[in-house]
């Protein structure tokens, strides 16, 4: 396992990442800093911004790719980049999180995380996943 959260990954089409956490509040936390980093220099933005997110879902997976859709919906309408990702609670139908952002344009779209590859797997030192993104 490596120390980092997230690193691109090659993909024909579309953006993918390849996503780690230590568990999985922060495999979820470090795939919206993943995604938003993609779309947006992050380290220069400092939060104004917070709002509430509450999912529900059937399973990890498919709650995983909720949240990474909800951030996205909520960019989208609100013109919000989020840089910072607390997961209150997590389970493997729900996730209550606060997210804080700013005011902003992404420079580069994503339109969508997607199912394709999609696994979040046990490792050693945690947990890893690959999330592909449709642009």
């Amino acid at each position: 396992m490596t120390s980092f959260r997230f690193e691109e990954i090659e993909h024909t089409a579309d953006l993918a990442l390849r996503v780690y956490g230590r568990n999985l509040k922060e495999l979820f936390a470090n795939a919206a800093y993943g995604m938003f980093s993609l779309m947006a220099e992050l380290e220069e933005l400092e939060p104004t911004i917070k709002r509430e997110i509450s999912l529900e879902s059937l399973d990890y997976e498919a709650l995983l790719i909720d949240w990474l859709n909800e951030l996205l919906y909520w960019h989208e309408v609100e013109d919000e980049v989020y840089t910072r990702f607390t997961i209150h609670t997590l389970s493997s139908t729900a996730l209550t999180a606060t997210v804080e952002g700013v005011k902003a344009e992404a420079s580069k779209a994503i339109k969508a995380a997607t199912f394709h590859d999609l696994a979040i797997v046990k490792a050693e030192a945690g947990y890893v996943t690959t999330i592909v993104f449709d642009v």
